[in-house]
């Protein structure tokens, strides 16, 4: 029972366990074949999948003993057509490989949904079986920020539903838990918000992720923490997005609320402007809300109120920023145009995001990606976003900075196996040659050839964002670069830095305050990877952040060379 219970996510893994593997599965399946009469496998071959014929099965049966390991037969985790790969070999021509008729997708969806029915986890989104020929999308991350809620994971499930990641049942099924616990409101941001603790308080806690297609692009959600408590977690969100989503609510009081001093908008834009984000969508959303009932000059207000600060942080409004009203509880403006909203003439959400003009990446540039997140599973995974360069199965790497050489075993990006994959695309990689414990977030993989910089010492050039009193040599905070969290120390105030003309002060300042910019050199407590911001932007940027606030951001100018 154990060892059925610890399938490997893909038979070819496990070459030495072959003939194990293959007894188990034929006494499994002998077993679970008893008195099969009514089946014959060939018959209609096309139409009957093994799950799918095991629903039925089990049905037509009653009297016949329960399974005994009918359950851990679809596991919501494990896509069916790796599942059922094996024992196709033994029903000749039944089954299917991954490109079956939609009706049979159909079923296989319907029986996947009953069965998770009674559990508490949500079922593996379907992946549309991909045509070999056909050309990759680009792969563009979309990270969800902005004031607690404002509706950021609403309008992920939203998507999610209108773009057919999410079927009317499950929505239907979460409809039903939600209205038991009054919260009738927030079910579609419980297809983001898995664990049972985010739903009860309905708030976001950790990144949840999640993707969707439009004709043109391959979309990965990252739906990030709005509340303050979970910012770092929302910074590594954001190290990992290509495209930032500022959610606000236009209801009348929350608007005000995340934007004024305390309020996330301001903080979540600063932190996405840092991470990286390039492009930003401004979904002014809650528009449907009786306090607003899609008024012209609310959307006006806020996005008055919204355009200065964001020309501060660095976005440029006429290129970098897009404004657009929508509801992420009744849908409208994300998908389909709505007639509540004439004066809005723009393309709705997801259109908007399919016309958007590519990204230019390297995919042969040095290998790069810094790791979010890692756990065991038949080996070591790592989850991450590949910032360039390309990887493909049983390459060497190397994991910076403690120059383990490790072998990837497998490649699924976005849940899909892959052989390859490029730059942008969030990947887990399973890696032999290293354990679990031995690599924490914020280290990167790369190429022998071409390994990062890591080290302790570095010079960089800070803006002061917000900071009470005056930040002296010898201060500490937290710096998140790229996905990594390391307690650092201004060692050096350098030189300040004008504002408007750019020019370095002659003398050390001793002193920097608040909206002043200086060059300082930091010191951190461990050995870090990092890159100057001028090789590579994406790991040479980073924030300080001291009591739970964002006091600085700033970038990496030169590495110092540590002295023995």
């Amino acid at each position: 029972m154990d060892s059925r219970d610890t399938a490997p996510d893909s038979w070819e893994q496990e070459d030495d366990g072959e003939a194990t593997i293959d007894g188990q599965l034929e006494s499994a399946f002998t077993s679970l074949n008893v008195n099969a009469k009514p089946f014959v496998p060939n018959v209609n071959a096309a139409e009957f999948v093994p799950t799918f014929a095991m629903k039925a099965h089990s049905e037509n049966l009653d009297s016949m003993a329960p399974l005994e390991n009918g359950d851990t037969e679809m596991t919501p985790e494990e896509p069916w057509d790796q599942k059922e790969a094996e024992p196709n070999e033994e029903e000749p021509g039944g089954g299917c490989r991954g490109d079956c008729g939609p009706e049979v997708l159909a079923t296989t969806e319907e029986t996947g949904s009953e069965m998770v029915e009674e559990e508490e986890e949500i079922p593996a989104p379907k992946v549309p079986p991909m045509q070999p020929d056909a050309p990759k999308k680009e792969h563009i991350n979309v990270v969800f920020i902005g004031h607690v809620d404002a509706g950021k994971s609403t309008i992920g499930g939203q998507i999610m539903y209108l773009t057919g990641m999410v079927d009317k049942r499950t929505l239907e099924k979460y409809e039903r838990e939600a209205k038991e616990k009054n919260r009738e409101t927030w079910y579609l941001s419980w297809a983001l918000d898995t664990n049972q603790e985010e739903r009860d308080k309905g708030k976001t806690v950790e990144v949840g992720r999640a993707y969707f297609e439009t004709d043109k692009k391959h979309f990965t959600i990252l739906d990030a923490p709005g509340h303050k408590s979970f910012v770092p977690n929302m910074i590594g969100g954001a190290s990992q997005a290509d495209l930032a989503v500022l959610v606000i609510s236009a209801r009348k009081g929350e608007f005000e609320t995340g934007f004024e001093k305390g309020g996330q908008t301001r903080e979540h834009a600063m932190l996405a402007k840092t991470a990286g984000v390039k492009h930003l969508i401004v979904l002014v959303n809650k528009m449907d809300d009786a306090t607003v009932n899609w008024s012209l000059e609310r959307y006006e207000e806020c996005k008055e109120k919204l355009v200065p600060f964001l020309k501060k942080v660095g976005f440029n409004p006429k290129k970098d920023i897009h404004f657009m009203p929508c509801s992420g509880l009744t849908g409208a403006n994300l998908k389909e145009p709505t007639d509540m909203c004439s004066w809005y003439t723009g393309l709705p959400f997801i259109p908007h995001l399919d016309s958007l003009p590519n990204f230019n990446r390297s995919s042969d540039g040095p290998i790069r990606l810094p790791i979010v997140d890692k756990y065991k599973d038949m080996g070591t995974v790592i989850l991450g976003k590949l910032e360039s360069g390309s990887i493909s199965k049983a390459q060497q790497l190397v994991m910076m900075p403690n120059r383990h050489v490790v072998e990837v075993l497998s490649l699924l990006s976005d849940d899909m196996e892959t052989d390859d994959a490029g730059p942008g695309e969030n990947l887990k990689l399973r890696l032999k040659g290293i354990e679990e414990e031995e690599i924490l977030p914020g280290f990167i993989l790369c190429n022998a050839e071409n390994l990062c910089h890591s080290g302790r010492t570095f010079d960089a050039q800070i803006v002061i964002i917000e900071h009470k009193s005056i930040i002296c040599p010898g201060y500490n905070a937290v710096l998140h670069i790229h996905t990594c969290i390391e307690e650092v120390q201004i060692t050096a105030l350098i030189c300040l830095v004008d504002k408007k003309s750019g020019e370095k002060s002659k003398t050390r300042p001793r002193f920097v305050k608040q909206d002043q910019v200086c060059i300082a050199r930091l010191r951190t407590a461990g050995t870090i990877c990092l890159e100057t911001f001028k090789d590579f932007p994406q790991m040479g940027r980073f924030t300080l952040r001291d009591e739970g606030k964002t006091i600085a951001i700033g970038k990496v100018l030169k590495l110092v060379a540590e002295r023995d």
